[in-house]
């Protein structure tokens, strides 16, 4: 198909140069899809390159402790990617000898590995034509083809795969589906494209209608939750701190914090001073309390917005094992406590 053959060519001559496009290695592109999942290239890029200094292959990866996987990955974000990328890591090496699956079926078998990541690994490491389909590849489908089914509903989820299907070269999967992600990363843009250099202008429906801003479609998301946190950041006079690792399921397991106090609206000073007069870290102490923000740090996810204080408490003594401030960048932490560490200095 002419479609297949126009991308396959703008791509040999405008493809950005990447290290993962220099092999075919399967732990190589597994490790960059991960990586490359919810990011842009010019943020994962550096993460990658750590990733393969500290771990260059699957076997020191598997042997690597969560805690180091999740400290490497700070700052990345969507954490479950992290604890999937290791527990793969380890059945890999465990299970399969160090072998990864060679096809499609088997690899989306892997924990943390979905459709899109066991096509991208099928077909450019195994030559099987399994189609990407991306966010990249929904923008340039739907506006090529014009189609307004929403590319977040199932039905549309189910389209575009068939679509891409249909399309892609047999015999030159990989560069397909690699043209295709490029061609909406850097050519058909979320915004503002330059259609007048396009190699698909003269057929693109979404260009002949107008439409260019109106596609892809996509169903709105519910409202993100607000919720409200108080770290706690003790400060003690022998220079200890407490952190403080979360256990509960949710995008921060296993990461550490400081101790939370989440309330249902913000608080000024003297109210929150009166409630947590009485926590368990603080009842047998006389204690200093300080404001680091006074107004609310907002750290947006997906689902919820953390409208987030950190409160400085200086005590004499820690009423429980505290870490040396000394070390304290050691800890695999959230970016919105990570952030804080940074400015803070203590």
């Amino acid at each position: 198909m002419q479609f297949s053959k126009t991308l396959i060519n703008w791509y040999s001559i405008n493809k950005r140069s990447l290290p993962w496009r220099e092999t075919k290695d399967p732990y190589f592109i597994w490790l960059s899809e991960i990586i490359l999942q919810q990011t842009q290239v010019k943020q994962g890029l550096p993460y990658y390159e750590a990733f393969l200094r500290e771990f260059p292959s699957v076997f020191q990866l598997a042997n690597a402790n969560e805690s180091d996987v999740l400290k490497l990955w700070q700052g990345l974000g969507y954490y479950s990617r992290a604890r999937h990328l290791h527990a793969t890591a380890k059945y890999v090496v465990n299970e399969l000898n160090g072998e990864f699956p060679k096809s499609f079926k088997e690899l989306i078998k892997l924990k943390g590995i979905g459709d899109y990541t066991a096509s991208a690994i099928a077909s450019i490491c195994f030559n099987e034509p399994a189609a990407v389909v991306d966010g990249n590849v929904y923008r340039v489908l739907s506006r090529y083809f014009g189609i307004d089914t929403p590319i977040n509903s199932t039905k549309g989820i189910k389209e575009f795969k068939l679509l891409a299907q249909e399309l892609i070269d047999k015999k030159k999967p990989a560069d397909f589906n690699q043209s295709i992600m490029e061609f909406g990363a850097i050519q058909c843009k979320p915004q503002n494209p330059d259609c007048s250099v396009c190699p698909l202008n003269i057929s693109c429906v979404a260009l002949k209608q107008n439409r260019i801003d109106q596609l892809p479609v996509k169903i709105k998301a519910v409202k993100a939750k607000k919720k409200y946190f108080n770290f706690l950041v003790f400060i003690s006079e022998d220079g200890k701190t407490i952190l403080e690792q979360r256990k509960t399921k949710g995008i921060w397991q296993n990461l550490y914090q400081f101790p939370l106090v989440e309330t249902k609206s913000e608080m000024d000073f003297n109210t929150f001073k009166k409630h947590i007069d009485n926590h368990e870290l603080l009842k047998n102490s006389s204690f200093d309390l300080s404001f680091y923000n006074e107004t609310s740090i907002v750290h947006k996810l997906s689902h919820q917005h953390l409208y987030t204080k950190f409160w400085i408490i200086n005590v004499k003594n820690l009423e429980t094992k505290g870490v040396s401030i000394n070390n304290i960048k050691d800890y695999a932490v959230p970016i919105l406590i990570g952030n804080f560490i940074e400015s803070f200095r203590f």
